[in-house]
């Protein structure tokens, strides 16, 4: 449920911890903590907060975007999915994709098409959809994603196979599946 500002004051009374405050609590112990299972925890609870539009401004202010779009290149598979769903909740806001797109996000997000996990894959191809721009269409629409998308379609997989084909019928004009199923084939 997406919050405003008086529900949250009510939620959490005019002496508790502000929202910006607890955000900032969770970065500097991310930040701080040397286990993995607490920066595990940490980022998911992150990704959650991201769902909300009241958070959003909170999180651009404390460079969670940043912190997030990072992790994408770590080798721990846990951070990536929930770093990704994040990221996935963020980009829904036309400021937040803007700046990810500028911090080069569609190479760092398609990166994770290739993960073994299920749901990184599956918020790989919904960010990729909802990044998609006039401006950025050709790169998201590229041979190598394009590729990807169809081999995702055929996959055993019923949620990566359904998604892939949205994006292909969605995103991505007849003649342009056609003729990467053709340079795919020809490989």
């Amino acid at each position: 449920m997406f919050s405003k500002p008086d529900q949250l004051i009510k939620r959490t009374g005019k002496k508790g911890v502000g929202r910006y405050d607890y955000l900032q609590l969770l970065v500097t112990e991310f930040q701080d903590t040397k286990s993995e299972e607490a920066k595990e925890q940490v980022v998911a609870n992150l990704a959650n907060f991201a769902y909300d539009p009241i958070n959003f401004e909170y999180l651009r202010k404390l460079n969670v975007i940043n912190l997030l779009l990072d992790l994408l290149s770590e080798d721990n598979t846990k951070l990536i999915q929930y770093a990704l769903g994040g990221i996935c909740n963020l980009v829904l806001d036309p400021e937040n994709k803007e700046y990810i797109l500028h911090c080069n996000g569609v190479k760092i997000v398609s990166s994770c098409l290739s993960s073994c996990d299920e749901e990184t894959v599956l918020s790989a191809i919904s960010t990729l959809m909802f990044l998609v721009t006039p401006q950025s269409k050709p790169e998201i629409t590229s041979p190598t994603i394009l590729s990807c998308m169809i081999q995702f379609s055929t996959s055993q997989n019923a949620r990566i196979r359904n998604l892939a084909t949205v994006f292909l019928e969605d995103y991505c004009s007849p003649e342009e599946v056609e003729a990467a199923r053709q340079n795919t084939w020809s490989l």
